[in-house]
């Protein structure tokens, strides 16, 4: 879907933004289109809406925006988005990206806006709360002419008959997203404190996940280290301009007492 928005929206000369913590994706689908890619700061690791406003030019044709972020795990204020949604000028597309919508709550990933305006594209996921990573299945919902422009483009039986087979089994079964979504939050905030704990740097996460940041790149490494000698895989996210963090997926109960527990050991050893 990302792919169809950026390709059907802008070409050579054309130039489309991100934010510089975004999907790593990003950059490569404005390449593939053929625009140039506008990469703006964030503001103590969240989306800035004054930078992506100021970014915008007579060229800009697309604006990519990831909320909640990852690797960063932060989410704009109902205010902040607000006041993008509405800055964004109507014959540019503003792309919000709730590849984690679920994890946050009382949020619909900006359904709301793709209904009332008609340059606003929501995109969401089967691969993060629902499993489903390796099917590759993606979706997107906006204004019915945002649609036919994008399927003018899009690929013959780009999903197969298993793969909508099987999103519309899970998008039916709330008890499951439900119930994961309400683990989670759990988990989160007590992998949070603990890391908070141990004197490594958490914001407040709205994902499945949290990024950790140590007091540099070499501690990060060392904390890595440490995770995987007792069999524990976690991101490097040096790649998202993080060389000094490490994501965390969030688990169970018992996994996450594992990460805790690994790093109280590690922290231990070092002071």
């Amino acid at each position: 879907v990302l792919q169809m928005v950026t390709q059907a929206y802008a070409g050579v000369g054309d130039e489309i933004i991100h934010t510089e913590h975004g999907f790593s994706l990003y950059p490569v689908l404005i390449h593939m289109a053929g625009a140039t890619a506008v990469c703006v700061h964030e503001r103590e690791r969240a989306v800035d809406v004054d930078a992506v406003l100021d970014a915008i030019t007579e060229r800009t044709r697309v604006i990519l925006v990831t909320n909640p972020g990852n690797p960063t795990g932060t989410m704009l204020s109902d205010d902040d988005l607000v006041r993008l949604v509405r800055g964004v000028p109507g014959h540019i597309a503003l792309v919000l990206d709730g590849a984690y919508t679920e994890y946050v709550g009382d949020f619909d990933g900006g359904a709301s806006f793709a209904t009332e305006r008609p340059n606003i594209l929501m995109t969401r996921t089967f691969s993060k709360i629902y499993g489903l990573g390796g099917l590759r299945i993606g979706w997107g919902y906006g204004a019915a002419s945002m649609i036919e422009t994008m399927t003018r483009i899009r690929q013959p039986f780009n999903l197969s008959n298993v793969q909508l087979a099987a999103g519309q089994v899970a998008v039916r079964d709330r008890d499951w997203v439900e119930a994961c979504a309400a683990m989670n939050a759990d988990q989160r905030a007590r992998l949070t404190g603990a890391l908070r704990q141990l004197g490594v740097a958490v914001d407040d996460s709205r994902t499945n996940f949290v990024l950790a940041r140590f007091a540099d790149p070499n501690e990060a490494d060392a904390a890595n280290a440490a995770l995987s000698a007792d069999g524990i895989i976690v991101r490097k996210v040096a790649g998202y301009g993080f060389p000094e963090g490490l994501r965390i997926t969030v688990g169970d109960a018992d996994q996450t007492g594992r990460v805790i527990a690994a790093l109280t050991r590690w922290r231990e050893k070092t002071t």
